[in-house]
């Protein structure tokens, strides 16, 4: 049986911050420390206080 290797400690791009609330690694806004993922972040905005503009 082969060896697993651990997981490389990421310091920086998409591996490197997870969000907080699903764990994904795509794109995620650092913005004000949200440190969210956008789809997470549609959910939330209201009742973080973001309003839409359209």
């Amino acid at each position: 049986m082969a060896k697993k290797k651990p997981k490389k400690q990421r310091k920086f791009g998409k591996g490197s911050r997870p969000c907080r609330r699903c764990g994904s690694y795509g794109p995620v806004i650092q913005k004000y420390g949200l440190y969210l993922c956008r789809q997470c972040f549609r959910e939330v905005a209201p009742k973080l206080g973001f309003k839409k503009f359209s």
